[in-house]
């Protein structure tokens, strides 16, 4: 069951903070789940104990991130001052990943800061958006916050908005789901303005559904040449999987290939984690089960992305391979996109 109230979010709460004292390889995404659940149990400067915690330690992956959630975990408990200290620092700091930038322009949209909040989401796409590349998955919704602050200003569409509308896939256009005048049809008699308000809802919950639906990329399992090699050795029952894998190389070409055909299909939110045998051999015996069972690494590959462990993909093509060659991608597997 779902936590639902305050009491079964602390709840959950101290259920991750033991299970991340148990695994401190996965220390970071715990906590901010921890975090995340002590916010909506009410107890925010326990929350901020947790990203202090965090911003303290060394090593944490993703410290933007942790910024931006501090931020507007701050504000909401009359932090205002320190708040957007941070999200000024976020800015100057200049993340190149879509999600400090995305809760921190939020933030100032929640508390009225419009322009403020659409000079962020701006700032955030000159960054992130190459010319002529295809946007991220994770970038998209800049764009969507970006379009949703413009409706709220009443300024025209740009560019960015008409792109925002291009990937928009849900039946109900954005122009009407940012629409201000929606609150004004809540209060409405008539009952035409009724049903149309609830066809837009159930569009929106659709894409909330989807996005909760998988809250985590779909992820491809890559495996460095030694830890490859020191695999198959260890585990030669794990073949049939990699058989066809005749040299390194061609295990990243077929990676490739695999996630080029998912996204053909239309499979969005893409990743690649990278695997280790004892990684791998800690998730086997944590599930009671064999490593040289080949139904474990879809598993495997599922559980490192749940713990925030997968790149995203495709990478901008100027940016590093996901390979690890250190060349960029369109040098390297994006070489024919």
């Amino acid at each position: 069951m779902r936590p639902d109230t305050p009491a079964d979010h602390t709840t959950e709460a101290e259920r991750l903070l033991r299970t991340a004292a148990r695994y401190p390889e996965d220390h970071e995404p715990l906590l901010l789940q921890a975090a995340a659940h002590l916010e909506l149990a009410g107890e925010r400067a326990r929350a901020t104990a947790l990203y202090d915690e965090l911003l303290s330690a060394p090593g944490t992956e993703h410290p933007h991130l942790v910024k931006a959630l501090n931020a507007a975990n701050l504000w909401e408990y009359g932090h205002e001052a320190e708040a957007r200290a941070i999200i000024d620092g976020i800015r100057a700091a200049g993340p190149l990943e879509a999600a400090p930038w995305e809760i921190a322009a939020e933030t100032l949209e929640a508390h009225d800061e419009l322009e403020a909040a659409h000079d962020y989401f701006s700032t955030a796409l000159t960054l992130l958006i190459a010319p002529g590349e295809e946007v991220p998955y994770a970038t998209q919704s800049l764009l969507t916050g970006r379009h949703r602050v413009r409706r709220l200003m009443g300024v025209r569409h740009d560019a960015w908005d008409e792109l925002a509308d291009t990937l928009h896939t849900a039946a109900v256009p954005l122009d009407e789901l940012h629409d201000p005048k929606r609150l004004w049809a809540l209060g409405s008699s008539d009952p035409g303005e009724l049903r149309a308000e609830i066809t837009r809802l159930r569009a929106e919950l659709g894409t909330y559904r989807t996005a909760l639906s998988r809250p985590f990329p779909v992820a491809v399992l890559h495996w460095p040449q030694a830890e490859l090699d020191e695999l198959l050795t260890a585990y030669p029952g794990l073949g049939s999987e990699y058989a066809s894998h005749p040299d390194h190389p061609d295990h990243l070409a077929r990676l490739e290939a695999a996630l080029r055909d998912l996204h053909a299909t239309g499979t969005p939110n893409l990743g690649i984690v990278t695997g280790t045998v004892p990684s791998y051999e800690a998730f086997a015996a944590s599930e009671a089960a064999s490593p040289a069972d080949p139904d474990l690494l879809p598993q495997y590959a599922t559980t490192l992305a749940a713990r925030g462990r997968a790149v995203p993909w495709p990478p901008a093509r100027s940016a590093a391979c996901w390979c690890g060659t250190g060349r960029s991608y369109r040098d390297c597997h994006g070489g024919a996109l």
